[in-house]
C-alpha cells in the first residue's frame, strides 16, 4: 500500500515536471525567432548553453567535484547524452528557423519527436506502450494536426519538406535518443552534476562550429533584447526546464514524458493570446482538449501489472 502510495507521488511528481519544462520551452522558439536577423544559429545555441553552463556552475560544482569519479567513469555515456540534447538538437532547430516554415517547424518536430521516443524507449528500454498510451499518442499528434492545419485540409494537403524540414527532424530525433538515454542516468550521478557535465560538454562540442560560423562573417549584432534572450533562453529554457525533464524522466520513464512535448504549441498560443493579444479561436480550443485528453490516456496506465515491473 505505502509502495502504491509513493508510486502515485513520483508519477503526479513526474507529470507535473514534465508540464513545468513544456510551458517554459513553448517561447524558445518565439523569442529564438525574433532574433534570427541578429544572430546565427550556431552561435545563439553556443552562447546559450554557455550561459547555461556558467550560471549552474556555482550551484553545482561541490557535488560535480565530490562524483568527479563517477562522471569520469560514465564519460563516453555523458558524451553521448550531451551531443544529442545540447549540440544537435536546439541547433538544427535554430538552423531550421532560416530554411524553413513555422507551421512545418511544428509540424515535425512536435509530433515525430514522441513517436522516435516511444519507439526507441520500446527497443532499448523495454517500456512497452500498449493500446492505451498509443491510443493517447495519436489523440495528441491529431490535436497537433488540427492546431496546425487551422482545420483546413488544404493546408496539409499543401505541405511538403524542405531543407528546414530535414533539420527539424533531425533535431526531434536527437531529442529522443536524448531522452531515451536520461532514463539511464547513473545512480551516482546527482541531477545537479549530470546537467553541469552535460551542458559543459555540449558547449564545448559546439565550439569548432561557432567559430567556423564566426569566420564565415556571421557576426552577432549585440543588443538588449539579444542578452535577455539569451539569459532567458540559459536560464530558463536550459537549468531550469531540463531540470525538470529529466526528473521527470526518471519518473515516469521517457516514452511518457515525451508524449508532454505536444503541449508546446498549445502553450504557445495562450502565450500568444497572453502577450501578442491573438484571437483564440474554437479550433485552438478543440486541439487542445484532443493533447490534453491524449495525456489524459497515455498516463492513465503504464502497462499490465505483470509487466509493470520493468
Amino acid at each position: 500500500m505505502h509502495r502504491s502510495a509513493n508510486h502515485s507521488a513520483d508519477k503526479t511528481k513526474g507529470i507535473l515536471l514534465a508540464i513545468a519544462a513544456t510551458v517554459i520551452w513553448s517561447g524558445n522558439f518565439v523569442v529564438a525567432r525574433g532574433i534570427a536577423k541578429d544572430i546565427g544559429p550556431v552561435s545563439l545555441a553556443f552562447y546559450r548553453w554557455l550561459t547555461a553552463s556558467l550560471l549552474l556552475a556555482p550551484i553545482a560544482w561541490n557535488q560535480f567535484r565530490s562524483e568527479y569519479a563517477e562522471i569520469k567513469k560514465y564519460r563516453a555515456y555523458l558524451f553521448w547524452v550531451a551531443i544529442t540534447g545540447v549540440t544537435i538538437f536546439n541547433t538544427c532547430v535554430y538552423v531550421a528557423g532560416h530554411y524553413t516554415t513555422a507551421i512545418n517547424m511544428a509540424l515535425i518536430g512536435t509530433t515525430s519527436s514522441p513517436i522516435f521516443a516511444t519507439v526507441l524507449a520500446a527497443v532499448f528500454l523495454k517500456e512497452r506502450p500498449g493500446f492505451i498510451r498509443i491510443t493517447g499518442m495519436l489523440l495528441c499528434i491529431a490535436g497537433i494536426l488540427l492546431l496546425i492545419s487551422k482545420g483546413s485540409w488544404e493546408i496539409l494537403r499543401a505541405f511538403h519538406f524542405s531543407l528546414g524540414d530535414v533539420w527539424v527532424l533531425a533535431g526531434a530525433f536527437a531529442f529522443a535518443v536524448y531522452s531515451t538515454l536520461v532514463r539511464k542516468k547513473p545512480a551516482g550521478i546527482s541531477s545537479l552534476s549530470f546537467l553541469l557535465a552535460v551542458f559543459s560538454a555540449g558547449t564545448v562540442l559546439l565550439v569548432p562550429f561557432f567559430v567556423i560560423e564566426t569566420a564565415a562573417g556571421n557576426a552577432v549584432n549585440w543588443s538588449a533584447s539579444i542578452g535577455w534572450v539569451i539569459l532567458y533562453l540559459g536560464a530558463g529554457a536550459s537549468v531550469t526546464a531540463f531540470l525538470c525533464w529529466n526528473v521527470s524522466i526518471q519518473k515516469i520513464g521517457a516514452g511518457r514524458t515525451v508524449l508532454f512535448g505536444n503541449l508546446i504549441p498549445v502553450f504557445s498560443v495562450l502565450e500568444a493570446v497572453w502577450l501578442l493579444g491573438e484571437k483564440i479561436s474554437i479550433i485552438h480550443l478543440i486541439s487542445g482538449l484532443l493533447v490534453i485528453g491524449g495525456l489524459i490516456l497515455a498516463n492513465l496506465k503504464l502497462s499490465s501489472p505483470k509487466k509493470q515491473s520493468s
